[in-house]
């Protein structure tokens, strides 16, 4: 079996990188939609667009667009089907304990729960937290939304660094991406935060105009 991934991902590598860009980008939609929904072909999508732009450095700025936009596809279908599913096509797939986990962080960190392991480099288990987002009914646009600003951030950080170190980037970012997901995490974590705090001053603004303007003449 790992000898048909190896040759697989081989033969992918060759064709991604010697056709044209117009037929790249579409091959590469569809490779990260049958990733992120049916297959499970480890790594692919991270190696394909890393050897892509080490080739092809001009394409850094809208290549990984195409990884991305793969991605919320195949999510947004396995989604899809968990979401009529419910439940039981969840726990029929998924161990029970790991679900639960999963839940626990979607009510606790919202929005951050999705967005955190979907920047995550492999092998973050990351089908889960989609099959469980639909499953819960997560609201479908800000589910995608999510999805493509997160694997968007992580395809163009990749991309960027393979024009400079090549393929290098894979296992700098096995043994170093949870650090710089906890840093992408943090910064995140304190703009909302700083946003909440502007928007509520912002509101409160607005109540203390509010009485003013009704005694008005």
């Amino acid at each position: 079996m790992f000898d048909w991934l190896r040759a697989t991902a081989h033969w992918l590598q060759q064709f991604i990188i010697s056709v044209p860009v117009y037929i790249a980008g579409p091959a590469m939609v569809i490779i990260g939609a049958l990733d992120s929904s049916l297959l499970s072909l480890p790594e692919i999508n991270d190696y394909l667009v890393v050897m892509r732009c080490y080739s092809e450095p001009r394409e850094v700025f809208y290549f990984p667009l195409f990884a991305a936009l793969g991605s919320v596809i195949g999510c947004t279908l396995l989604y899809t089907l968990m979401r009529r599913g419910g439940q039981a096509v969840l726990r029929a797939r998924f161990r029970s304990e790991h679900i639960e986990r999963v839940e626990r962080a979607y009510a606790r960190f919202g929005l951050l729960a999705l967005a955190i392991p979907a920047l995550l480099p492999p092998p973050m288990p990351f089908k889960i937290f989609v099959a469980t987002a639909g499953a819960l009914e997560y609201p479908r646009w800000r589910f995608m939304a999510t999805i493509m600003v997160a694997r968007s951030v992580r395809y163009y950080v990749e991309g960027t660094l393979a024009v400079f170190y090549g393929a290098r980037v894979l296992l700098f970012l096995k043994d170093n991406g949870l650090m710089i997901v906890s840093v992408v995490a943090a910064l995140v974590f304190v703009g909302l935060i700083v946003y909440l705090l502007l928007r509520r001053r912002a509101l409160k603004a607005v109540k203390e105009v509010e009485p003013t303007e009704s005694t008005a003449p």
